[in-house]
């Protein structure tokens, strides 16, 4: 994670109570002083409407609002080139250390085999087909329909 997202989360942490210090008003005025206006003042707008204003990304997935976030996005922050921004809720986004580079055969979960159903009686299960509908004019004569069905033109 390159040193202006450590500013932003180490700020963050320090303003939300999540890290306890002794000078904690003291380094956040000197992080502010780190971080760019335009930055700031977004941050600081997410704030102002009770978010917070920088989120890790887990599995593909931005932890402050939960949504997918795409692998572009994701690709730009694992080579660390620049700082990306939700699609969805604006936050500033990180990789979190959970975040590895492994395989994705090595983090996929195998599904447990499924069970084969068997009927509660052990007779099995035969289906049959179903009975022969008589043909309107045919079977019942001429003149003999029953009620829904209409009479086959030649």
């Amino acid at each position: 994670m390159n040193e202006l997202l450590q500013n932003l989360t180490r700020l963050q942490a320090l303003e939300f109570g999540e890290i306890k210090e002794k000078n904690a008003k003291a380094t956040i005025v000197e992080l502010r002083g780190k971080i760019p206006q335009q930055i700031l003042g977004h941050y600081d707008r997410l704030v102002a409407k009770g978010k917070k204003g920088v989120a890790a990304v887990r599995n593909q997935v931005c932890t402050g609002c939960h949504m997918r976030v795409p692998i572009g996005v994701v690709a730009t922050l694992m080579h660390d080139t620049d700082i990306q921004l939700c699609e969805s809720c604006g936050r500033y986004l990180y990789l979190s250390e959970s975040t590895g580079t492994k395989a994705p055969e090595e983090t996929a979960r195998r599904k447990p085999a499924r069970k084969v159903r068997t009927s509660k009686n052990s007779s099995p299960m035969v289906s049959t087909p179903p009975p022969a509908m008589p043909l309107a004019l045919n079977e019942l004569g001429p003149g003999k329909m029953q009620p829904g069905l209409r009479p086959i033109s030649a």
